[in-house]
């Protein structure tokens, strides 16, 4: 989020309040910097705190989205020490539902749902094909970026964006944006271990 922060923010401007890059460099780093002190913790139990942190630290409706989304997608793996593919598809499908839950966006309202979801139904398809999850999560990360680009002709029907009616056509939104690179670090994550 850091080294994305100016276009984030760039992006936040054009029809938002220009602040999402900073907010999610503010909240990531400090979930960062949160897991240096996580030795022992379950996957599950790093995404509860990753949940808690983002809430509390990441302003505007991003903070409860990705907060919510993390908190569900922890709850999904609970207290296992270790999940597998299949795990990881049914958090992220439980944190998309919990995403949803706190904004009420679906596919094609211009929001973070529409890298969200095509994405985790990329992942699904791919594991339950029997593909290598790196491979999955390359398809994954795929389908979010297609997904926000994709937001750039949409007129924005949730969020701040929403109240700028036809002007809000013409640019991507920045949440789904955040959510491509979130995707992107995911795939990145698991080619290095």
């Amino acid at each position: 989020m850091s080294a994305h922060r100016d276009l984030l923010t760039q992006l936040d401007a054009a029809i938002g309040d220009a602040d999402h890059g900073i907010n999610m460099e503010r909240g990531f780093t400090a979930a960062a910097a949160a897991m240096e002190t996580a030795n022992g913790a379950t996957p599950g139990e790093i995404l509860l705190e990753t949940a808690s942190t983002l809430m509390f630290r990441v302003g505007g409706a991003a903070g409860p989205l990705y907060g919510s989304g993390f908190r569900e997608a922890g709850n999904s793996l609970g207290k296992a020490a270790s999940f597998g593919p299949q795990d990881l598809v049914d958090a992220l499908r439980a944190a998309l539902a919990g995403i949803q839950a706190v904004g009420a966006a679906v596919e094609g309202d211009k929001t973070m749902v529409d890298a969200w979801a095509p994405a985790v139904e990329a992942l699904g398809r791919e594991i339950s094909a029997g593909d290598d999850i790196v491979e999955a999560l390359g398809r994954a990360r795929e389908a979010a970026e297609a997904g926000a680009q994709a937001t750039v002709p949409l007129q924005a029907r949730k969020g701040r964006a929403s109240y700028l009616g036809p002007r809000s056509v013409g640019h991507r939104d920045p949440g789904a944006s955040s959510t491509s690179l979130l995707f992107a670090a995911l795939e990145r994550a698991l080619r290095e271990a």
